[in-house]
């Protein structure tokens, strides 16, 4: 099931991905603290990546992924305009690395300027 979907902005490409604040009621608990760890699962490779959401301690939460976010981004050579679709994983997908999410990645394609839609 999809928790959200994003069209990356230059600051998710260059520094962390904001998470739309409605999203933390489907991520783990943070409990009394402003950072959890957590599994997520490339949908298209497979390969598990450990990423961490911050929020900020006071007022609006505010959440962001950084940890290991630039080197998925890299890794991924993702672009401005490209959009994630974060989601968690069916019990019976979850991987033995823990991951109980997935991330897919959907390329803009352009052609002279022209967008003709995302493409895995």
């Amino acid at each position: 099931m999809a928790i959200f979907s994003k069209l990356l902005t230059k600051t998710d490409i260059g520094t962390r991905l904001s998470v739309p604040t409605k999203s933390l009621e489907s991520l783990p608990c943070f409990g009394r603290g402003h950072a959890i760890d957590f599994h997520v699962q490339d949908a298209q490779s497979g390969e598990v990546w450990n990423f961490r959401c911050v929020i900020r301690k006071k007022s609006h939460p505010k959440p962001a992924l950084c940890k290991n976010w630039r080197k998925f981004v890299s890794s991924k050579r993702l672009s401005v305009g490209d959009k994630i679709i974060f989601s968690t994983l069916a019990e019976d997908q979850a991987r033995t690395g823990g991951a109980q999410y997935k991330i897919e990645v959907k390329r803009q394609t352009r052609i002279f300027g022209v967008s003709l839609g995302y493409f895995p």
